[in-house]
């Protein structure tokens, strides 16, 4: 753990920072570093599974609070873990919840039984689409960072070829009954086991792998289909592949989507929206004029005569998908009139000559049409 960079750090944000920011810094770092961005960049990837790691952790209540207190050994799966009595050995800690370590230094305020385990707390991914990519249905495989059973001693926690064996001090039960004298008579207490931790057995001779723990981090590659019309912020469930508790419960991988810019297009929604020149010819004589569209095939659309910068043009059908239905968005262009800046002696002439056939002042005034006054 020693090696492990401060999770603020890596996502570059406050330890007071809200929800939000967090989100927003862990969203700006993924489009930087994501692999898919940056091909056959090892370093890129390292770093997309660290800025991972630390946003798993920090986007959730109860991990941040335990990673608040107690840095990385709250948050890490191999840390304590055991079976036996004694000091230091926290042999009740849930991998899939984390709590009963946060429990033993606060003295067991929100400590449950082995009976009340909690459920394996959600994984995060990310996936970076560019928006040709929202155009159609695909598959992408992620590598994450998941808790799963030990391969080694197969969950038990115990080294192979020997097992956990009953805790002699519950029974088996896993907790143990106090007698406490209180103002209104002495009461008894139910509370879990001091000696297994709630567990009802005890381990004599730990796995070396998972250190009796019976659960381990690794990484492992799943795979998410993502549907026409994705849009930046999407999040998607992949039930069943993410964490492992001990009880076998395993949990789901969330993956959001991020979209990245289009240096042509810009969207809303289900529709595009795009800019197109216009020289001044063109705007005044009107035409055809060919145009890219998001699917890289250019189309032909009509300029009417006398067109002015800012008009718009729509053109049904060539947005994104609908994420929802079966139909597409529309395109929009704007157009702008760009008006020659270096001209020859000859077209300055021509120019002139062809102002004199307009009224002399505005050809775009009020109460008058096509450069003439109206009769």
């Amino acid at each position: 753990m020693a090696d492990k960079r401060d999770f603020y750090e890596v996502l570059g944000v406050q330890k007071s920072a809200t929800d939000a920011e967090i989100k927003s810094a862990y969203r700006a770092l993924v489009k930087k570093h994501h692999p898919d961005l940056n091909p056959d960049n090892k370093a890129a990837e390292e770093k997309t599974k660290e800025i991972n790691e630390a946003y798993e952790i920090l986007s959730d209540k109860d991990k941040k609070a335990r990673y608040d207190q107690f840095g990385h050994a709250g948050v890490d799966p191999n840390f304590g873990a055991g079976g036996g009595a004694g000091a230091g050995d926290f042999g009740g800690f849930d991998f899939g919840g984390f709590t009963d370590i946060f429990d033993m230094f606060t003295g067991g305020s929100s400590r449950r039984t082995s009976r009340q385990a909690a459920a394996p707390k959600p994984v995060y991914a990310s996936c970076v689409l560019t928006l040709e990519q929202c155009l159609a249905e695909s598959e992408h495989e992620f590598d994450v960072s998941v808790i799963d059973r030990c391969t080694t001693c197969g969950g038990t926690g115990a080294k192979p070829g020997t097992s956990p064996e009953k805790c002699t001090n519950c029974g088996g039960s896993g907790t143990v009954i106090e007698q406490r004298r209180t103002i209104m008579g002495v009461m008894q207490v139910r509370s879990d086991c001091p000696v297994c931790g709630g567990k009802g057995t005890i381990i004599k001779e730990k796995c070396g792998s998972c250190v009796g723990a019976g659960l381990v981090r690794k990484r492992k590659k799943i795979k998410v289909n993502i549907p026409a019309g994705a849009y930046d912020g999407l999040t998607l469930q992949v039930t069943g592949a993410g964490n492992t508790t001990q009880s076998g419960q395993r949990g789901d991988v969330y993956v959001e989507v991020a979209v990245k810019k289009h240096p042509q297009f810009r969207r809303d929604g289900k529709n595009l929206y795009m800019n197109v020149n216009l020289s001044m010819t063109e705007a005044a004589l009107g035409g055809t004029k060919k145009i890219p569209t998001i699917e890289g095939k250019p189309i032909e659309m009509s300029v009417k005569e006398g067109t002015q910068t800012g008009e718009v043009s729509r053109i049904s059908g060539k947005g994104i998908p609908d994420i929802r239905r079966a139909s597409r968005g529309d395109m929009f262009v704007t157009f702008t009139v760009l008006t020659p800046t270096k001209l020859s002696s000859e077209q300055k002439e021509l120019l002139q000559r062809l102002s004199e056939t307009f009224a002399e002042d505005d050809a775009r005034a009020p109460g008058k049409k096509n450069g003439r006054k109206k009769k």
